[in-house]
Parts: C-alpha cells; sequence; structure tokens
C-alpha cells in the first residue's frame, strides 16, 4: 500500500482546503485535514470507512446524521460506516485530525459545493 513512509507526509489539495496523510498502513490512515474560512466537505457518507476525529484549532460546524453543532479545540467524535456527515469551517479556518480506516476511495457524495460527483 502506497502512502506517507520514513517520515515523508503526503499533501492533498482540496476545493475546501487541503490534507496531510501522515500514516498509511494495510488497517489505518492518519490525516490533518485543514478547512479554510467559509468552506466546507461534501455532504456524504461511507460505505465501510470508519472515522475517529478531533478538532486541533478552529470552530468546527460538523453536521452527523441529524444533529448540526459547531465545536472547538478538543472535541473528539467518530463517525461510523453510514453515517451522513459533513464539516464546516463558517468563520476561520479549521484544523482536524483524523484516524480511519483505510478505505480512502469509499466516499458517497449526497451533495457537493464544488461540482464533484458521489460514487
Amino acid at each position: 500500500m502506497s502512502g506517507a513512509t520514513n517520515g515523508k507526509v503526503e499533501r492533498i489539495p482540496k476545493p475546501w482546503g487541503h490534507e496531510m496523510i501522515f500514516a498509511r498502513t494495510k488497517k489505518y490512515v492518519g490525516k490533518i485535514l485543514v478547512i479554510e474560512k467559509g468552506h466546507r466537505l461534501s455532504l456524504q457518507l461511507h460505505r465501510r470507512k470508519h472515522e475517529s476525529l478531533m478538532v486541533l484549532r478552529g470552530r468546527l460546524k460538523l453536521l452527523l446524521g441529524r444533529k448540526s453543532s459547531t465545536v472547538g479545540p478538543g472535541a473528539a467524535f467518530t463517525i461510523p460506516p453510514r453515517t451522513i456527515h459533513r464539516f464546516e469551517a463558517p468563520k476561520g479556518r479549521v484544523t482536524l485530525i483524523e484516524v480511519s480506516t483505510p478505505e480512502l476511495w469509499d466516499v458517497v457524495r449526497l451533495q457537493d459545493d464544488y461540482g464533484r460527483r458521489g460514487k
């Protein structure tokens, strides 16, 4: 499996900011997500991927299932498979750390501000 090894970090530009993959194995992936002010990720779900995240910086608007909340640094949450979710940075840059199962391809986009299509 390709990915970040030997201290190298893979930086992936996104229309909402960028992500940095700092660990990738057959069992898990570790990422830092940076969401720029005024941007948000797709309204999405994963069929297999299971994620755990923590806010490192900023105020994140979080949609998780049918619940919406705003959380700040230190807030941690889990996203089980098939849970509809969205992350948004309405008032300033947000930095998250994510640890997940390795299915990075597993994204079902339900709505996207940038015209990307779902799988």
